[in-house]
């Protein structure tokens, strides 16, 4: 079992997402307001929400962080120092930035903690340092990163600040983040939280004098997604990452489902509380892109991923809204084996026949028939994928 104190950092698109994080095993979770944040297409949080999470995650001893990491404007800034205020009066337990500017304005008119965010492209220590000088508590390394360079930087700020990286999630073909595609394509702007992700489009080739004509750019029917990532999946490597001192492991997901944060934080936080088991077949079980180990251990030739539909083994049919009851995400019929997914020993893992009749209408209020286990409210139901 790893001895290091670790925070298990989780992504929270939205209230009841930010409470599945918690019940799950998250240390802490970040989260966007409905400004200034780099999901844009995230249901985020108001004020209020934000409020009662802040109030649910301290009353259980745990801590929410703010993202305010877009690449701001010069007329973006009264607005940001507005909203610095109104986080101040929020009592969260950091703010998440990527620009020097803002961090100047959380400096200057809060005494909220600055993370700086994976969008600066922090790959050295130097760099990591002179936010250090600037008053971050906390740095979020790139991704591209090895562990051999990520230990030298946790050594060079070592006391001074704490450094965080990510280990699960989708991974961008541009440097941490900072992509152009989308303005070009599609006038969304993906540093001003709107990507559209033009890197999972399917590519070919043309040439100038035959407009008509496309040529896959590899030999493949199906055309060719030369710009798209594979998902990361650092689970089997953590107490590499301990050891090399980073102090928060980050989920990537803020645009995910409630299963899909569930299911991660479920099986991170179990192998950092050496659980043992097959956490991959676990994670194959929430919808991925084939996992990557990144550039953790080095440059790994298996990042481009040749497809753009992400893969899961298994369906989320329900989440658990009261003692017997469920809101519908897909179909159940008679004869269903169920499984749960619960934070909660009693139930997790535990697999049940679905004695009702057919449910098909999703987001709606059922009753859960067949099951002999107590439920907990956010247990997730869910069954193998039927082709």
């Amino acid at each position: 079992m790893m001895k290091p104190a670790i925070e298990l950092l989780a992504p929270a698109g939205d209230i009841t997402r930010a409470r599945i994080a918690l019940d799950y095993g998250a240390d802490a979770i970040y989260l966007g307001g409905k400004d200034f944040s780099l999901r844009a297409h995230a249901i985020n949080f108001t004020d209020d929400e934000m409020r009662q999470i802040v109030e649910l995650a301290h009353s259980r001893g745990k801590k929410v962080y703010v993202t305010v990491n877009i690449i701001p404007r010069n007329d973006d800034f009264d607005q940001i120092i507005a909203y610095a205020k109104r986080l101040q009066a929020l009592k969260i337990d950091a703010v998440i930035v990527a620009d020097l500017g803002v961090i100047k304005v959380f400096r200057d008119y809060t005494n909220i903690p600055v993370h700086v965010s994976t969008q600066a492209n922090v790959t050295n220590q130097y760099t990591a340092l002179e936010y250090v000088r600037m008053g971050a508590t906390r740095i979020v390394l790139a991704r591209e990163l090895s562990i051999t360079e990520i230990k030298t930087i946790c050594d060079a700020v070592k006391g001074q600040a704490e450094i965080e990286v990510f280990v699960h999630g989708a991974m961008c073909v541009s440097y941490s983040g900072r992509c152009l595609l989308s303005n070009y394509m599609t006038n969304r702007p993906s540093n001003r939280g709107e990507c559209a992700h033009a890197c999972r489009y399917n590519y070919a080739l043309q040439e100038a004098k035959r407009p008509n004509e496309y040529w896959p750019i590899e030999e493949d029917e199906h055309g060719t997604y030369i710009l798209n990532s594979r998902d990361l999946c650092l689970i089997n490597h953590l107490d590499e990452l301990v050891a090399a001192g980073v102090a928060s492991l980050k989920i990537e997901g803020r645009v995910k489902s409630a299963y899909y944060v569930a299911g991660v934080v479920h099986a991170y936080r179990q192998a950092l509380d050496g659980i043992k088991r097959d956490y991959l077949t676990e994670l194959d079980k929430i919808s991925h892109r084939p996992y990557t180990l990144g550039f953790t251990f080095g440059k790994e030739p298996t990042q481009y991923y040749p497809a753009s539909r992400e893969e899961q083994s298994y369906e989320f049919i329900g989440l658990v809204n009261g003692d017997t009851t469920m809101i519908l995400k897909n179909k159940v019929q008679m004869g269903d084996t169920l499984e749960i997914l619960s934070p909660y020993a009693d139930a997790d893992g535990k697999t049940f026949v679905w004695q009702g009749a057919v449910q098909n209408q999703p987001e709606t209020t059922v009753t859960v028939v067949g099951c002999p286990y107590s439920l907990h409210i956010n247990d997730i139901l869910r069954r193998p994928k039927q082709q």
